[in-house]
């Protein structure tokens, strides 16, 4: 075993319902969550567990099936996820940015069999979304309200035979029927090989897929994310990346539970209540991407609050000015400060710096490999490229994905024969192993730590009333790292504005998808392919 590594916690935990069992039973007294007014220790929070898992039971959730989890962050989604996990089910997050088409494709691509979520949340009303996609979904029977009152036409107007809306209690209402012994020899049977989560990535074809990652898969990898970090028992952990997300996910309120961290959730970034809570509850941990810091270290009453409490940083998702790090260090007062690589089809993470590197590493890496996974890059071939010479990143390992779901050309695509997980990112290793991101074959850019896809962007575009063609593009932002920006032509004898298009985005896609600049063009620049050459696209949008 690496010398990295305490513990695997794979083998220590076996299966997350295991590891949960084994928490409350060392631990029971311990605090899990402090959400708002609800504060629930290990043992409360299994007992709530078993109680929705007993639910999810009842409704006919058998091993295997999947359940969708739409809701911001909140300890119901912690309970839900590990409910899921307990009745043997597989969890599959859905952004809460996302559109009701946008939520219905997914809930429809993984087949799931309910949706746990909410309304109410910034004045949205998740059911409603769905209900209206216009997307019939005929294997999604049940739709659990964690938050909210049902509507009363909850049941109407859909595509298809309805599912049952229920809410929080109607649901748990119905596990009474399950005994408690029950549900902890359904949960006894989950194995550490069955899948635990499928987690939706977009694509270069526009539409996303599915990665899936085991129980055994998690635990490993956030095990040894966790104990590089250096998080432990006691931190107090403020989990503002959202849930839906293996950053908030896995890196967050898993490994917080692994670890008997403290969870925090914060369900909307938002500068100044970070500050208040880093004051008010003692923060010890808080990762994000870049911005997340630069926010906080520009607000203007961050002298007002004491952060004296943090400690731990870990970010990455985007290139880091070597001030930024030491800013943190000396501004915000983080003894840690940590960046990463990963993607979703590497359970979330592949290479992390590690504490004593120096402030230039970094910035300018994305550190090496975990224990026991491998990271090359290669030529078009497949051939191992030397120190120093830019190529494709691979990854092969433990924590390399089980495949798409339901794709398996996507997945012979993206997984080579001999295990090697083709990233479509390029970047170099040096001497010492360390990684750093150069560019993307993809068109992928992020904004603000989301990946966002300009095929994606441009499959929904294209449905707008009045655009023949589109092309977008990633270009510079100073608070998000990146924005999207599009290059729109209208259709023959149609008139379109920037701010309409724009306009019409926001009411189609997630917000981090949304163009924050529209240029109207006659024609899009192409090769002798026919193919855009966004290389042109650039160095215009450079030029203003």
């Amino acid at each position: 075993m690496s010398t990295e590594q305490s513990q695997r916690a794979d083998l220590r935990f076996g299966t997350i319902p295991g590891m949960l069992a084994k928490r409350a039973a060392e631990a029971a007294d311990h605090v899990a969550i402090e959400d708002g007014d609800v504060t629930l220790t290990y043992a409360q929070l299994a007992a709530k567990v078993r109680e929705a898992s007993a639910s999810l039971i009842a409704i006919g959730v058998a091993r295997g099936d999947r359940v969708g989890i739409w809701a911001p962050n909140l300890w119901e989604w912690i309970v839900s996820a590990l409910a899921v996990h307990s009745a043997g089910g597989v969890v599959v997050p859905i952004n809460t940015r996302y559109k009701g088409p946008e939520a219905a494709f997914i809930l429809d691509k993984s087949e799931a069999k309910a949706l746990l979520t909410v309304t109410g949340f910034l004045d949205t009303d998740y059911v409603a979304l769905l209900r209206d996609a216009a997307h019939a979904l005929p294997r999604l029977r049940y739709v659990v309200q964690l938050r909210g009152p049902v509507a009363p036409d909850a049941t109407e107007g859909w595509s298809g035979d309805p599912p049952a809306v229920l809410d929080w209690t109607g649901f748990l209402a119905l596990g009474a029927g399950v005994t408690d012994a029950q549900a902890a020899a359904r949960a006894a049977e989950v194995e550490p090989d069955d899948l635990a989560d499928i987690l939706f990535t977009s694509g270069t074809t526009g539409e996303p897929k599915g990665a899936m990652c085991t129980h055994a898969q998690d635990l490993r990898t956030f095990g040894d994310w966790a104990h590089i970090v250096g998080l432990r028992d006691g931190d107090r952990y403020l989990v503002a990346m959202p849930f839906f997300h293996s950053f908030g996910y896995k890196a967050g309120w898993l490994a917080a539970l692994m670890q008997g961290a403290v969870i925090l959730p914060e369900p909307v970034f938002d500068v100044s209540r970070v500050l208040e809570r880093i004051d008010r509850d003692r923060v010890t941990m808080l990762p994000g991407p870049p911005a997340l810091y630069q926010s906080i270290r520009m607000h203007p009453d961050k002298g007002a609050h004491d952060l004296s409490s943090l400690r731990l940083a870990v970010t990455g998702a985007a290139a880091i000015p070597v001030e930024l790090i030491r800013q943190i260090h000396d501004e915000l007062g983080f003894e840690t400060v940590l960046t990463a690589y990963g993607l979703t089809e590497a359970c979330g993470v592949a290479t992390m710096c590690r504490d004593g590197d120096d402030a230039q590493t970094i910035a300018q890496t994305s550190g090496r490999a975990i224990p026991d996974v491998e990271v090359r890059v290669v030529d078009p071939d497949g051939r191992a490229l030397p120190a120093g010479e830019p190529g494709e990143i691979v990854v092969r390992g433990y924590n390399v994905m089980k495949g798409y779901f339901g794709a398996p050309e996507e997945t012979a695509r993206a997984i080579d024969g001999e295990g090697w997980l083709h990233t479509g990112d390029v970047g170099t290793l040096d001497e010492g192993g360390y990684l750093r991101i150069t560019d993307r074959l993809k068109d992928m850019f992020i904004v603000g730590g989301f990946n966002a896809y300009p095929a994606e962007i441009e499959h929904t575009l294209l449905r707008m009333e009045g655009i023949a063609d589109v092309a977008v593009i990633g270009v510079p932002d100073e608070r998000l790292g990146e924005v999207g920006m599009a290059f729109v032509v209208p259709r023959a004898g149609a008139t379109l504005t920037p701010d309409e298009v724009i306009a019409w985005s926001r009411a189609h896609m997630a917000n981090f998808k949304v163009p924050r600049r529209v240029e109207i063009c006659d024609a899009l620049p192409r090769n002798a392919t026919g193919k855009v050459t966004k290389f042109t696209l650039r160095e215009r949008a450079a030029r203003g």
